[in-house]
């Protein structure tokens, strides 16, 4: 159930109109790292917990509510900025911003598809996507996840901030990364009330998996390096359960030539008698 109220969760003002800042604001409601991804995922996660787990769908319901009202924000100071307010610009001013909004290099479609107003995008243009939303199922995996949605969000939040010059759009920005330094606080407190909170998933008997090869770090490089002695390749791992250790080399041995295609698929081209001599 959901109910609203026709205010704004914090005000939102533009003081110099910004098409061009319109286009950029867009990624905080429709890219991946936008409020649309993070309100639909901590919606999904709620949705799967089963009976006993009250707290956390609370906690996922409260905070994806929330991030609505984020959307509803960012989408004013969209407006706002293709716009304007009548009482602060002139027609011409008005004029001049949705002019540089259609034809500038700003996103054209805020002014032809949605008459200088946001949209479901992010700041190329491109529809939100479900694909953004992680929702496992596992309450600690969608918890790590959250922290890495509220951390890129938060940097984006930043990196807005740092680009415009317009004190109501700071404000707006600076409560924003405010409120994302608490969401990702608020996920890892929650982790720290799970038993297990890793490695994920923790119903998994770890006996089943290849003890050799569960804490250790392996490198890559053709050539052996010596252990560069880091905390992850020989420290005690964070769940406590193993001891992290080095491998110069990878285990190889694997096949590399896949089997025969089926010949209704047609993948296998002719070939003359000298290539196929030549490959034997």
């Amino acid at each position: 159930m959901f109910f609203q109220e026709p205010e704004l969760q914090y005000e939102v003002t533009v003081e110099e109109p910004d098409p061009h800042f319109a286009k950029l604001l867009q990624q905080a409601i429709g890219g991946q790292e936008g409020e649309m991804r993070v309100a639909m995922q901590y919606m999904f996660q709620a949705w799967a917990l089963p009976e006993g787990y009250e707290e956390y769908r609370n906690l996922l319901m409260e905070t994806a509510a929330e991030e609505l009202g984020h959307i509803e924000m960012l989408a004013s100071a969209v407006t706002k900025n293709l716009r304007g307010s009548s009482k602060q610009m002139s027609d011409d001013a008005q004029e001049t911003a949705a002019t540089a909004a259609a034809m500038t290099g700003q996103n054209p479609r805020q002014f032809l598809s949605a008459g200088e107003s946001a949209m479901p995008v992010d700041s190329n243009g491109a529809p939100f996507t479900g694909n953004y939303i992680v929702a496992s199922g596992n309450l600690a995996g969608d918890l790590y996840a959250n922290v890495m949605a509220e951390s890129t969000g938060r940097t984006l939040a930043t990196r807005l901030w740092e680009y415009t010059d317009d004190p109501g759009m700071k404000d707006m920005l600076s409560y924003l990364i405010a409120r994302d330094t608490m969401h990702q606080n608020q996920w890892l407190q929650a982790l720290e009330t799970l038993d297990d909170p890793v490695p994920v998933p923790a119903s998994f008997p770890q006996e089943q998996e290849n003890q050799e090869f569960n804490y250790t770090f392996m490198s890559t490089r053709r050539e052996e390096q010596p252990d560069p002695e880091y905390p992850w390749t020989q420290d005690e791992a964070p769940d406590g359960k193993g001891q992290f250790s080095y491998a110069a080399e990878q285990p190889g041995d694997g096949e590399v030539i896949a089997p025969q295609p089926s010949p209704m698929t047609n993948d296998t081209p002719n070939r003359t008698d000298e290539s196929s001599d030549s490959s034997e």
